[in-house]
């Protein structure tokens, strides 16, 4: 979805065993403005990346201090500024790179055109590797990879791919394979399976107006709606009209749609719930008792299928814990993080 700024969220309950850090983090008084990017040539195209610079501890003493890097991957309908607020946070520890996947914010489509989980997962293993080569202390170590929604999906399976790359993995909300329609959404979607589907889809969503499509994800993606501040509702509205320009964005949306919804179909090893199980990297799942897109009767399912994996569950939240609700979604990441051997 578009960048939104949290809501007041105050001090979110939550629930789970995954640890809570202590660090101190800087403040986030104010919406911050997105992240610096660039385009970045990689062997599948062109994609856009922000990146988000490492600060240290927020007492300034970087004697000693941990120096990682993490990749982020937003969702579906979603781009790098998603991550705007929970990079800056987890900044005290990792250098951040926030991708735009193909066909979203201002990366272009892909060069077939074709929008699919596999070439999603093509682009990240690129990325990683990409961040990996980069000069520096952390210089051909595994990243940190965390992925919302549709880039939750990708995460989890670019992790079971190339377990090399991936130093630990969070997971919120993610997309993991269902076999029925969740309330908020129309089962007008199933159509997309069909040959056709999406050129029909392209046009509907194209008579949505920008401020009916941001309406419409924040009843969707938010736990509490009614809490997001107007201006900041006028800020997304405005983005979205950007997009709207791009020719692109409406086919986009719809491929990807059908991309998520026929990857459901794998069984087998390439199966998601598989994959998981699979996994050996440290995994946090977290996800809002409030999401009306994956139902969180999945969280506790997920993190029993991943082995030692934590779950952190937050109350009253929605689809998109880490614009609605960073400063908990920080501290779960830095708990996972901490608990890590040095190195």
């Amino acid at each position: 979805m578009p960048e939104m700024t949290r809501p007041d969220a105050g001090d979110v309950p939550s629930t789970g065993d995954a640890p809570d850090s202590a660090t101190a983090l800087p403040a986030l008084g104010t919406l911050l403005p997105p992240w610096p990017g660039e385009q970045l040539s990689l062997d599948g195209g062109e994609v856009f990346v922000r990146c988000t610079p490492w600060t240290g501890p927020v007492d300034g003493n970087r004697d000693g201090a941990p120096r990682e890097r993490a990749v982020y991957v937003h969702g579906l309908g979603g781009a790098s500024t998603n991550w705007t607020d929970l990079a800056a946070l987890l900044a005290v520890r990792v250098d951040g790179w926030a991708v735009d996947l193909p066909g979203f914010g201002h990366s272009n489509p892909p060069s077939r055109g074709r929008y699919s989980i596999r070439g999603h997962v093509r682009t990240v293993v690129e990325l990683l590797e990409h961040v990996r080569r980069q000069s520096g202390e952390a210089q051909g170590r595994p990243v940190h990879l965390l992925g919302n929604s549709l880039g939750g999906l990708v995460s989890l399976l670019v992790a079971a791919r190339r377990p090399d790359l991936v130093g630990s993995l969070t997971l919120i909300s993610p997309a993991m394979p269902v076999y029925r329609v969740p309330p908020a959404f129309s089962k007008a979607l199933l159509l997309l399976l069909l040959p056709g589907a999406v050129s029909l889809a392209e046009r509907r969503l194209a008579g949505i107006t920008p401020e009916q499509n941001v309406r419409a994800m924040i009843r969707m993606c938010f736990g509490r709606p009614d809490r997001v501040p107007r201006e900041r509702v006028e800020q997304a509205v405005e983005e979205m009209r950007v997009r709207a320009e791009q020719p692109w964005a409406d086919r986009a949306l719809a491929g990807n749609m059908r991309g998520l919804i026929t990857s459901y179909l794998r069984i087998g090893r390439a199966n998601a719930w598989r994959q998981a199980r699979s996994l050996r990297m440290p995994v946090l799942v977290v996800w809002g008792d409030r999401d009306r897109l994956v139902d969180p009767a999945l969280a506790p399912r997920l993190a029993a299928a991943v082995p030692g994996a934590h779950l952190r569950v937050l109350e009253g939240v929605g689809h998109v814990a880490m614009l609605e609700a960073p400063e908990p979604t920080a501290r779960a990441v830095l708990g996972m993080l901490e608990a890590l051997p040095a190195g």
